[in-house]
């Protein structure tokens, strides 16, 4: 049978499915969405992962690998003062590694500047990338927005007026090949400035922003400008297609506010963030700072249960989806699942023809009798530093699906701190001559010394979650096997990967 890669993008790992790929036309196996992972992703977690497609691929050389592991890695170091760093952060890495083309994943670093807060985040797109990008370039002006006092908010709006240069707010720390859509900052400016207006209105001389409330107004309004862009269309025929795009596509998001000691976690969807903490002993623990939007999480299931009626009970969540479809219970976008249906038709009518082309727009969720049916209003974890946490990770599900967040965290803090905690090596019970027990020793070695060819935490994070083998160390031709299937097959194996790894000054935060 010949399958389409269209018809492979609709197996259940896609984040949303449209009801003609539930069917049975395609006659392909359904594996159900209870499994995050595909039949062909599963296989690989044991050494016997040889498919015919896996065959067709090729041995890459150790510098091809590394040329497509740190393509896209970043780093930032936070200036010191006087030979001292008076920032909680001492700086943070990121990389990405796609598996959709083009990658659906975003990622966004800023520091606020009329504030002390630095912002990062990691976005996860789903039937396209549309809606991560404009959430990559927008959700931190919002939130910046959000924090500022009512006296700077007045400044902002008097130099707008008066036709003076803005003072900046966010100092970007991009990667070159983060895009940045031009065309469209003109639309994402008006829509900001309206969101600041109305802040001005609604705040006093004096007040100061609440953390929290900053981080879940600018989330819900962002989604909502989006919401409102898509509605009213634009004259200009790029934009009103890219307004469209984004509401149609969807996006989760997960954004972290470290403020000195204090650290807050904005969550929507299964994006997650995780804190690597150093016991006493020198061994690293996770503890984890979001919650996932999903049919894992019981009160989540409850949640959405109770926000529509009885009869609903039985459809607003089937095969661990939202309406059968959605895999995240939470996210931006995704106007098909909070729009009323007469409003979809309404605004799809009047688009562009282009639009019609995608097949997620194409239907209308079944069982649709009470939306909204999703939010992207985040759930907000407050956590103070404490001196012995010492990094952050932030990163999409395709990290958390290959990786236990245990592994992740010592993987990380082994890297961080060169030092390895070793297991005695084992030998099954079998008798070995001397000879042999120096061969696996050595090859331990090797290994060891390995861990040291990346420059970058996130780049070496991912290439264990790439590469591992079964006794938690990298194989080379796993790694190598999995970079270089082709772009239609990489998706079933394994997902868009986005990493931040943010550092902390335990110093300055036993400090203060």
């Amino acid at each position: 049978m010949v399958v389409t890669s269209q018809v492979l993008r609709g197996l259940p790992r896609a984040k949303v499915l449209a009801p003609c790929l539930l069917s049975s036309q395609h006659q392909l196996p359904h594996y159900g969405p209870s499994s995050r992972k595909s039949p062909w992703r599963r296989a690989l977690g044991s050494r016997s992962y040889q498919t015919s497609s896996m065959q067709r691929s090729y041995i890459l050389t150790p510098p091809q690998v590394n040329s497509i592991l740190k393509a896209n890695e970043y780093s930032f170091k936070i200036p010191e003062f006087d030979g001292k760093n008076v920032s909680a952060v001492t700086g943070f890495e990121s990389n990405q590694l796609p598996a959709n083309a083009p990658i659906e994943d975003r990622r966004s670093a800023a520091t606020c500047l009329q504030t002390r807060g630095m912002l990062l985040g990691v976005f996860d797109g789903h039937a396209g990338c549309a809606c991560a990008q404009a959430l990559s370039e927008r959700l931190f002006y919002y939130i910046a927005v959000s924090l500022l006092s009512h006296d700077t908010l007045c400044e902002l709006e008097a130099a707008v007026d008066a036709g003076r240069a803005l003072s900046p707010i966010l100092q970007w720390h991009k990667h070159p090949n983060d895009y940045f859509s031009r065309e469209a900052q003109t639309l994402y400016f008006n829509s900001l400035r309206t969101y600041w207006q109305e802040l001005i209105d609604l705040t006093s001389p004096g007040e100061v922003p609440d953390t929290r409330e900053a981080l879940l107004n600018a989330f819900k309004r962002l989604d909502n400008d989006m919401s409102l862009e898509a509605q009213v269309g634009d004259p200009n025929a790029f934009l009103h297609y890219w307004v469209l795009r984004v509401a149609f596509s969807g996006a989760t998001a997960c954004v972290a506010h470290i403020d000195g000691p204090d650290l807050y976690i904005a969550n929507s969807g299964d994006t997650r963030a995780v804190l690597g903490v150093q016991e006493e002993d020198g061994t690293f623990s996770a503890h984890t700072l979001s919650n996932d939007h999903n049919a894992q999480n019981e009160s989540e299931v409850a949640r959405i249960r109770g926000e529509h009626p009885p009869s609903e009970k039985k459809t607003v969540i089937r095969q661990d989806r939202l309406l059968g479809l959605l895999m995240p219970f939470r996210a931006f976008g995704d106007v098909k699942f909070k729009w009323s249906i007469e409003l979809q038709k309404r605004v799809l009518e009047s688009g562009p023809d282009q639009l019609h082309e995608n097949e997620h727009t194409k239907f209308i969720p079944p069982n649709y009798h009470t939306p909204p049916y999703l939010t992207a209003e985040p759930e907000i974890t407050y956590h103070r530093l404490r001196p012995q946490d010492r990094f952050l990770v932030i990163g999409s599900d395709g990290l958390w699906e290959t990786l236990h967040r245990q592994e992740v965290v010592r993987i990380v803090g082994e890297y961080l701190t060169g030092v390895h905690q070793r297991q005695p090596l084992k030998v099954g019970g079998y008798k070995v001559t001397l000879g042999q027990m120096q061969g696996l020793l050595e090859e331990r070695k090797a290994r060891m010394s390995s861990a040291f060819e990346d420059q970058n935490s996130a780049t070496h994070l991912m290439r264990h979650a790439v590469g591992n083998n079964e006794f938690g160390t990298v194989d080379h031709e796993r790694l190598s096997k999995m970079l270089s299937l082709p772009e239609e097959l990489a998706r079933m194996y394994r997902d868009d990967i986005t990493i931040i790894i943010s550092q902390f000054n335990p110093h300055v935060i036993g400090a203060e």
